[in-house]
C-alpha cells in the first residue's frame, strides 16, 4: 500500500481506500452504528467490520466488481443482473430490524419532503416547471400502504459487488431499516431501465413496475439540490435529470 484513495467525499461523510481497507468518516455517529448493526442482521454477503470507533468505521474490501455506475452503460450480463435481484429478493424476506429507517417514515412526511423540494427546484429555475409537475405526477403511485421490509435504503448499482454471477458484497448500509421493498428496486434500477427486467426476474415474484417508476421519479427529484449543494452533477448524462426527462 502507498496510497490513499478518496473514493467519495462531501460535507456529511468521507470514505478512504487505505490498501484492502475502506476507512468511512461519518459525521453522525447514528449512521456508523446503523451500518454495524445492519451488516450484522443482512442474510447477504456483507464486508468484514475490522473496527469502528466514532466516527471511523474500517471495513474489508470486497472482491469483485460493481455491476456499474449510474450514467455509465452496464457491461454486466443480465444473469448478473438477475443474480443481484434474487439477494435483494433474499434481504427483503429477513426478518425485521428493529429501527425504521429514513425510508420506513410515513407516506405524509415523503409527501411532504416532496413537495418541498419541487418548490425548490422551480422557484429556483433548477429544473422547468412542466418537468418537475410531470414527474410529481408519476411519483404519486408510490405513495401508497406498502409492507415493511428490510430495505437498505440506499441500494445504488455501485454498492453492489459480484464476482461473474455471484454476489460477494454489498457495502454502505447506513440508510438501512423497515421501509418499502420497491424503493430498493427502484433505486437499484435508477438509470439503467433496460435491466429492470432481468432484476425483476431474479427476484422472483411479482413487481409493480409502475410504482419503481414512480419512486425513480420521487428519488430523482429528491436528491438534484442535494447533489448540486455536495458538488456532483444530477445532470451529468444519464444520471437525475436525465431520469426525469425520460418520464416526459
Amino acid at each position: 500500500m502507498n496510497e490513499v484513495k478518496v473514493v467519495v467525499a462531501h460535507s456529511e461523510r468521507a470514505t478512504l481506500r487505505v490498501g484492502d481497507v475502506f476507512l468511512k468518516v461519518d459525521a453522525d455517529q447514528t449512521h456508523i452504528d446503523v451500518e454495524v448493526e445492519a451488516m450484522a442482521l443482512a442474510p447477504v454477503p456483507t464486508p468484514e467490520v475490522l473496527w469502528h470507533k466514532p466516527p471511523v468505521l474500517a471495513i474489508a474490501a470486497v472482491p469483485g466488481t460493481t455491476l456499474g455506475l449510474l450514467g455509465e452503460s452496464s457491461t454486466a450480463s443480465p444473469a448478473a443482473w438477475a443474480t443481484a435481484g434474487a439477494a435483494i429478493r433474499k434481504l427483503h424476506e429477513a426478518p425485521l430490524p428493529p429501527w425504521p429507517g429514513r425510508a420506513g417514515r410515513g407516506i405524509d412526511e415523503l409527501v411532504a419532503d416532496l413537495d418541498g423540494e419541487c418548490e425548490w427546484l422551480v422557484k429556483n429555475d433548477v429544473l422547468p416547471a412542466d418537468l418537475v409537475t410531470r414527474n410529481r405526477r408519476v411519483a404519486e403511485a408510490a405513495f401508497r400502504p406498502w409492507t415493511p421490509k428490510f430495505t437498505h435504503g440506499d441500494l445504488q448499482i455501485a454498492h453492489v459487488f459480484l464476482d461473474g454471477d455471484e454476489v460477494t458484497g454489498i457495502i454502505d448500509w447506513s440508510e438501512a431499516g423497515q421501509g418499502d421493498a420497491l424503493f430498493d428496486l427502484a433505486t437499484f434500477t435508477l438509470g439503467h431501465e433496460e435491466h429492470l427486467d432481468d432484476v425483476v426476474a431474479g427476484y422472483g415474484t411479482d413487481v409493480d413496475v409502475d410504482v419503481v417508476r414512480a419512486w425513480w421519479s420521487y428519488r430523482s427529484l429528491l436528491v438534484v439540490r442535494w447533489l448540486i449543494e455536495h458538488g456532483f452533477d444530477p445532470f451529468a448524462p444519464g444520471c437525475e435529470v436525465d431520469v426525469l426527462k425520460s418520464r416526459m
